[in-house]
């Protein structure tokens, strides 16, 4: 179901787009997969083909891993390459990974696709691709990270009206689920 996913994204990417912004990044990074989100009361600034976008902003917290990871380096609020955005911080990115740290204990658990309608309030979603994160604290050896992003904005700096399908590895009942539209 990740590869379902993956190919969401990059179907729902012009070709041009793919061919110069997406990078395979090796690292640490913050995978939100299964993350929900809370509404900060501010707006983030999103990348898109035109300038800087503001959008509603939420907070995720999501585990930090290691290894390899998709990036969208001229999407979300990235700079151009894999460079961790600062100090003591990562970006959130997609990886394929089978099993991974999940709240609330932050044990490994198997991932769980599902997909859902967004809607008002809560049953919206949050995009936490490519958007920068500061590490916070370990818990059960796990590094965390608060990672911000938009709320229902959909990979490309465009809002996602409530009736989107979006898919999700959240569970059922989170609020703003981090999540991608389906194209």
């Amino acid at each position: 179901m990740r590869s379902v996913l993956l190919a969401a994204v990059i179907i729902a990417t012009p070709t041009v787009a793919l061919a110069s912004s997406y990078k395979i990044c090796q690292g640490e990074f913050a995978l939100c997969a299964a993350s929900s989100a809370t509404p900060t009361g501010k707006n983030i600034q999103v990348n898109t083909a035109d300038g800087k976008v503001p959008f509603p902003e939420a907070v995720a917290v999501c585990p930090a891993l290691r290894g390899t990871a998709v990036a969208d380096v001229a999407g979300g609020n990235m700079e151009g390459d894999c460079r961790a955005p600062g100090k003591n911080q990562v970006w959130s990115l997609f990886s394929p990974r089978q099993h991974f740290p999940q709240a609330p204990d932050w044990k490994p658990v198997k991932a769980q696709f599902r997909t859902f309608l967004t809607g008002e309030g809560t049953a919206g979603m949050s995009n936490m691709f490519s958007f920068a994160c500061t590490k916070t604290e370990v818990v059960n050896g796990v590094q965390l990270a608060n990672c911000y992003g938009p709320i229902n904005e959909g990979l490309k700096g465009t809002p996602v009206i409530a009736g989107t399908e979006v898919v999700t590895e959240s569970p059922v009942g989170a609020s703003y689920a981090v999540s991608g539209p389906l194209p």
